[in-house]
């Protein structure tokens, strides 16, 4: 059944961190929320704590490098809100190893949840992003990338590698979309306090690290635009950071 909201937005990898806050942000701001992710119990976790504000949420569970998948969440949304204005293709998964030690298993990950998944939502979501354009002069598709997407790492190759692709695609999806109103912006942060900067705690504190709503925030900035005004990508770094 259709939910009578007057815009709506989708966002993957929501169950915490970046993803978590844009979705929070965004139930700030009025919208509808699907959330996506991989672990229901997490996914639920999270989406009660939206409702608990007073957010319209839907969940699905999902392996989200899948076909069949993406084509389920954006089916469920479409059935509860009948639009979309705004995508966020936020999931992510990285996985570090030395070149000789790569597993075919998380080289495959990696791929599918970082680029593959990316790729899958614009395809099934494009649609009614073109109808929010036509009806409000813009649409909005944020892609989490990562400022290892800018230079190369050691170690996080491959997700380095992946994050690279989600800022090109992104580049080639503004230049596709935007002139029928539907922009792309990716977002590549530095270390943000996260679970997936655990690792790097020991040499990085969490208190120096951005917070995720330092990302989010972002996310407010470029719904202010106007539609004649795109934004293709932001860097977030730490103060005296090289980039």
């Amino acid at each position: 059944m259709t939910t009578d909201t007057p815009k709506a937005a989708i966002v993957t990898g929501a169950s915490s961190g970046i993803g978590l806050a844009i979705a929070d942000l965004l139930g700030e701001e009025g919208f509808g929320l699907t959330l996506a992710a991989r672990r229901p119990e997490k996914l639920e976790a999270a989406a009660d704590g939206l409702r608990a504000k007073g957010y319209a949420v839907e969940t699905v569970a999902a392996p989200l490098q899948e076909e069949e998948a993406v084509k389920g969440v954006v089916a469920a949304h479409q059935e509860r809100y009948g639009r979309l204005d705004v995508l966020v293709n936020n999931a992510g998964v990285g996985i570090g190893a030395n070149v000789g030690e790569i597993s075919t298993k998380h080289l495959d990950l990696q791929l599918g949840v970082n680029f593959r998944s990316m790729v899958l939502f614009y395809r099934e979501a494009v649609g009614a992003l073109r109808e929010a354009a036509k009806e409000r002069g813009s649409s909005l598709i944020v892609n989490t990338a990562s400022i290892t997407g800018k230079q190369g790492e050691p170690w996080l190759s491959v997700y380095a590698a992946t994050k690279a692709a989600v800022v090109n695609w992104t580049e080639s999806m503004q230049k596709e979309l935007s002139t029928e109103g539907v922009k792309s912006t990716a977002l590549c942060p530095g270390f943000v306090d996260t679970p997936m900067t655990d690792f790097v705690k020991e040499s990085v504190a969490a208190e120096e690290m951005m917070t995720p709503r330092d990302i989010a925030e972002s996310v407010r900035f470029l719904l202010r635009l106007s539609p004649v005004c795109c934004v293709p990508e932001i860097q977030f770094v730490r103060p005296g950071a090289m980039l």
